[in-house]
């Protein structure tokens, strides 16, 4: 559990844009240590808990791929590859659950609304060009 933690904490430092210096300086008032490997456990949670006050936004990670019964699998998908394609995170999909079918989760969604989902996906890769589709 360490070294995700403390991988986390210098992703963080990379996308907050902290120099060196600052990110020590935070480090000791904030963990209490000058550098991640000597926190504590402690030390680690409000380290990231500042970060995300900060304004730091931890992504998800590819493990966080919705789980779904095998009839709904190929949906996922398809889904999967074209926010792959795109560049777009699951949380770019579980957006669109939201705003179109009012549905926390892309994976919550029931069959019909994947097929709708994943024609969204498709149209919005033919309109900038990334789809190329069976010829």
């Amino acid at each position: 559990m360490r070294n995700p933690a403390l991988a986390m904490i210098h992703i963080a430092k990379k996308e907050l844009g902290l120099d060196d210096e600052t990110y020590r300086a935070m480090l000791l008032s904030v963990g209490g240590a000058a550098s991640s490997k000597d926190l504590t456990q402690d030390g680690i949670d409000r380290v990231l808990t500042h970060m995300k006050r900060c304004g730091w936004k931890p992504k998800r990670k590819a493990a966080d791929k919705p789980r779904v019964g095998e009839s709904r699998q190929s949906l996922i998908n398809k889904a999967e590859a074209l926010l792959a394609e795109a560049g777009r995170p699951w949380d770019y999909a579980d957006a669109m659950a939201q705003r179109m079918y009012g549905v926390e989760r892309a994976g919550w969604l029931a069959p019909v609304q994947l097929h709708g989902l994943v024609a969204a996906l498709t149209y919005d890769a033919k309109r900038h060009g990334r789809f190329q589709g069976c010829n």
